[in-house]
């Protein structure tokens, strides 16, 4: 059911668990996808010995889609209009994310209604891997 401004209030919330136990196979299936063969996020031996972490890690593009994901099931597919994060830490192989979406403004412009958004991705250690901003269409 899309969102609609009657229904909203600015403070709403909807958060989701986007991942659970991050899988390295999850990461090299990414790096497929996208194209992206850095081997921070597929090499162990390159990545700790080389590069100095303690282990591969996830892109920020991936975690920044498995976000995307929790936002498209709030707002609904074709709806968001804008869409930015920033990546604060490194996600890694076995962490879980929960994706929350906090309704700063909603407005009108054009005839159309909006809806602001605060994202936020948290890890199990409740630590933030990335904070951003989204734009949705919106029923009256």
């Amino acid at each position: 059911m899309p969102l609609s401004a009657k229904k909203l209030k600015v403070g709403d919330t909807h958060s989701e668990k986007v991942v659970e136990n991050l899988h390295r196979t999850q990461l090299v299936m990414y790096s497929g996808t996208s194209g992206d063969y850095n081997p921070l996020h597929s090499d162990e031996i390159f990545s700790t010995k080389v590069a100095g972490y303690p282990s591969v890690f996830a892109h920020g593009m991936l975690s920044m889609g498995l976000t995307g994901k929790m936002l498209t099931n709030y707002v609904g597919d074709g709806r968001l209009t804008k869409y930015g994060v920033r990546f604060s830490t490194q996600v890694w192989p076995g962490d879980d994310l929960t994706a929350t979406a906090t309704v700063e403004a909603i407005r009108e412009e054009g005839g159309q209604h909006y809806v602001d958004l605060a994202i936020s991705t948290r890890n199990q250690k409740d630590q933030e891997v990335i904070n951003g901003s989204a734009t949705a269409r919106i029923d009256p």
